[in-house]
Order: structure tokens, then C-alpha cells, then sequence
């Protein structure tokens, strides 16, 4: 059988700022760069659903993005101590557990064992992660806040959290917006 010729690439769309004339456009810029996320906490009934959800796609989800982020901005020889063990995300206000390894081939989702805790547990709120993944806020100031919380192996927490600092996310973001 032939094989199909590859699919047009699809044209880029503006961003919003670029549509609008040179003030304005740098006044929009200023606001989305000092942007912050609100404080918010996920609904209680809300929480209540997602709890007794499948966590399988939202595990496939994280796993995903960790694997298209091993080797391009997280040093997949730096995680070589991850290898194998257990982790947990919870994510407390949206009632999500997520199970995962680092395994040969990259993240995985893992299967808990009955009886048996993760190596190491990561806990916070959804809007916590989000302000981590933004970098508003920093893993230390959360973890003496209280709002971010490790239990199991402390090697493992240092170890993730001493990686995520390590990420060089201006490199990153020139990557996807396309310049170098």
C-alpha cells in the first residue's frame, strides 16, 4: 500500500496582542506579563466527582507531558533515581490521585499496590500546581507555607524539586514560540 502524503502544515494564527495597533498592543503585553492566578479552590461536589472518576486519563495526561519534556528540559540522567519508584500527585482540592514510575522507556502510569505507599507523595491545590508549572511561585516558599507537601522519601522530594528548579523555562518558551 502507498504511503499517504503528509498533511499540510496548518498556518499559524496571530497571537491576540499582534492584531492590535503599537500602544495598545504593548499595554495588553504589560498586563499578560504581570498576569497572577487567582486564588481559587476547586468546588467541593466537583472534587467529590473527579474523586470517584477513573484517575487513568488524567494520569495519561501527566505522563505525557513528562515524557515530551524527558530529555528536552528535564535531564533524563538527573531522574535516573526515580527509576522504578513509585510517585503519587495529589492534587487535594480536586479530589485527583495520580499514580506513576519512571521506567526503560519514560513515565508510565503505575498501578498502586495494596497495602503498600508510594515513595514519595506530592500533594498541594490545583491552583498551587499551576502557580509551580508558571514558576509564581516557588517550590520552597509553598513547602515552608505548608501548601506543599512531600511525604515518603526526602531524597526523591529533593531530587524533583531540585530538577523542576533547574528547568530553564525561558528556553523553553522561545522553543514553542518558535524563536531561538
Amino acid at each position: 500500500m502507498p504511503a499517504l502524503p503528509p498533511l499540510p502544515a496548518l498556518p499559524r494564527l496571530p497571537l491576540p496582542s499582534a492584531l492590535f495597533p503599537g500602544a495598545l498592543r504593548q499595554r495588553i503585553g504589560e498586563h499578560l506579563e504581570n498576569l497572577r492566578i487567582p486564588d481559587f479552590t476547586v468546588p467541593a461536589p466537583l472534587a467529590r466527582l473527579v474523586s470517584r472518576l477513573p484517575q487513568q486519563a488524567p494520569t495519561q495526561a501527566l505522563t505525557l507531558a513528562l515524557n515530551l519534556a524527558l530529555g528536552r528540559i528535564l535531564p533524563r540522567d538527573t531522574l535516573a533515581p526515580l527509576a522504578g519508584r513509585h510517585l503519587q500527585l495529589r492534587v487535594l482540592d480536586a479530589g485527583l490521585t495520580l499514580d506513576f514510575s519512571l521506567g526503560d522507556k519514560g513515565f508510565r502510569r503505575a498501578a498502586p499496590a495494596a497495602g503498600k505507599k508510594p515513595d514519595l507523595i506530592i500533594s498541594a491545590t490545583a491552583r498551587d500546581f499551576i502557580a509551580l508549572a508558571l514558576r509564581e511561585e516557588d517550590p520552597d516558599t509553598l513547602f515552608f507555607s505548608r501548601r506543599l507537601r512531600m511525604e515518603g522519601d526526602t531524597d526523591l522530594g529533593l531530587l524533583v524539586k531540585n530538577t523542576l528548579d533547574a528547568v530553564d523555562w525561558e528556553a523553553l518558551k522561545s522553543r514553542l514560540s518558535g524563536r531561538r
